[in-house]
């Protein structure tokens, strides 16, 4: 017979085992790595803050930041515009839940297909010689190529928004599907206009989705580095890339050290958001 006080520990167990198989273990082992040092041929096990040192040191690295925000900002304002306009109409102005949950499941087709596939497709598109540079000239608005629509800053953002606005919307959606029609019809019988309808209700009952996408996206673009790769073609970079660079030159514990100034910097965006909506009280509700 269990004993009854060790069944909560038994509940929790399978979850804490792999919490620490596939989280504090590697972990450990990243922090561990970033005080060795390395001659990009071996690994010196020792005990060093250089690393720590040369990242915290460097202008580049505080630029890669900055660049690393630039990104992660403008995708979480597009990604939170377009996710919360789709998830607005699609509760509250389609009435026919069947048409709803269709309109819904269309908004995911494009996300049944590979994350690089979708990115690819981009580069026909918006090359030199692409679809959307020939229409322009053939309709004779521009008269050359418009060459910042690939391989530039505005390729890699484009791309963060098509490749994560689902990961903001969905949260979105739910929460708002959460709100009982009686609350809205209740402030349009109260003489509220539609503009304090989404500032005063619609918007305070959805920012436990709205945090959460931002986690979502937040996250995502900070820790990528093959769409700034492929999409940048050489003229946008990022921390990720930066690690990456030094993962293949053998660089580990620089990647390492890198790799924990990078956790830092995303932990403070979420904090900041966790800290600004309860999402474990808003869940409970």
């Amino acid at each position: 017979m269990i004993n009854k006080d060790w069944v909560p520990y038994l509940q929790v167990a399978p979850l804490a085992i792999l919490m620490v198989l596939f989280v504090a273990i590697p972990l450990a082992v990243l922090v561990t790595l970033s005080f060795w040092l390395s001659d990009g041929i071996s690994l010196t096990p020792t005990f060093s803050f250089d690393n720590y040192k040369a990242v915290l040191t460097s202008f580049l690295t505080w630029k890669l930041l900055l660049a690393t925000l630039k990104f992660a900002v403008l995708t979480w304002f597009f990604t939170l515009v377009i996710g919360f306009t789709c998830s607005y109409f699609l509760v509250f102005h389609v009435k026919n839940l069947k048409l709803q949950i269709a309109l819904f499941l269309l908004c995911t087709i494009p996300f049944w297909t590979s994350n690089v596939i979708r990115m690819i497709s981009w580069v026909p598109f918006l090359g030199k010689e692409g679809l959307f540079n020939s229409f322009l000239m053939m309709l004779g608005i521009i008269d050359r190529p418009l060459e910042f629509l690939l391989f530039s800053d505005f390729a890699v953002v484009l791309t963060y928004v098509h490749l994560f606005t689902l990961f903001m919307m969905v949260p979105i959606f739910n929460s708002m599907a959460k709100i009982s029609p009686s609350v809205i019809e209740a402030a349009v019988d109260a003489g509220a206009s539609p503009f304090m309808i989404l500032k005063d209700i619609i918007i305070p009952l959805t920012r436990t989705g709205i945090a959460l996408g931002s986690v979502f996206v937040v996250t995502l673009v900070m820790g990528d580095f093959f769409v700034i790769r492929v999409m940048g073609g050489g003229q946008s970079s990022n921390i990720a890339a930066a690690m990456k660079n030094n993962i293949d030159q053998l660089y580990y514990p620089d990647a390492a050290a890198m790799a924990v100034f990078l956790i830092i910097a995303v932990l403070v965006p979420i904090v900041v958001i966790l800290r600004i909506v309860d999402v474990r009280a808003e869940l409970a509700r």
